[in-house]
């Protein structure tokens, strides 16, 4: 299985950007997608990016994301809960 995080646009040079998440950033492959601008939420598999997302759904799907590892966490075994 694989999860699709949606991550920004903030860098482009040709066919090559870079996208962050969390002040994570990485290169990336702009190439299989049409008119990318920075600002644009991507998402990207094995190094390319596949589609633009609009920012709505993104800020939801990362919003969904961070509950989930808030859920997580809160009940993890290291923080003494079972």
């Amino acid at each position: 299985m694989c999860l699709a995080v949606p991550l920004r646009l903030i860098e482009i040079s040709g066919d090559i950007g870079v996208v962050e998440m969390g002040g994570l950033r990485r290169r990336t492959n702009l190439s299989l997608v049409e008119n990318p601008k920075v600002g644009d939420y991507l998402i990207v598999h094995a190094g390319f990016a596949i589609s633009i997302l609009d920012q709505q759904q993104a800020e939801e799907t990362l919003d969904l994301i961070t509950r989930c590892i808030e859920k997580a966490d809160g009940s993890s075994p290291e923080k003494g809960e079972a």
